[in-house]
């Protein structure tokens, strides 16, 4: 799976260059805030394919209905998710299926 070049960002952490985005239009449990933000992860340099990884985060997405107060996804949490993504055994450019990092403990639907 690769990240779309339009309306990803790009981040270097620990010298190694990453392509992060946020799913534009949200999920419809995203939307009525059930299931909270999630956004993708993955290496952006030239070495291929390799393995993306998936972090879900402990807010709702901006684009809920309920209006429930937006998360928003920083350039630090970003960095602090692939650091610890790294630590759990994520490798960026090996290929395999997406890497599932869970951060949304303490995520409550406002419902």
């Amino acid at each position: 799976m690769a990240l779309n070049r339009k309306g990803s960002r790009l981040i270097t952490v620990d010298g190694t260059t990453y392509r992060w985005r946020v799913r534009h239009k949200p999920t419809y449990a995203q939307g009525l805030c059930w299931t909270p933000l999630t956004y993708a992860v993955e290496a952006a340099g030239g070495e291929g394919r390799g393995t993306t990884l998936v972090v879900t985060t402990d807010r709702p997405h901006p684009g809920n209905r309920l209006l429930a107060g937006p998360g928003s996804v920083r350039p630090e949490h970003v960095a602090a998710a692939i650091r610890e993504a790294r630590e759990r055994g994520w490798h960026p450019a090996r290929p395999g299926s997406p890497f599932p990092l869970d951060r949304s403990a303490g995520f409550r639907s406002p419902r």
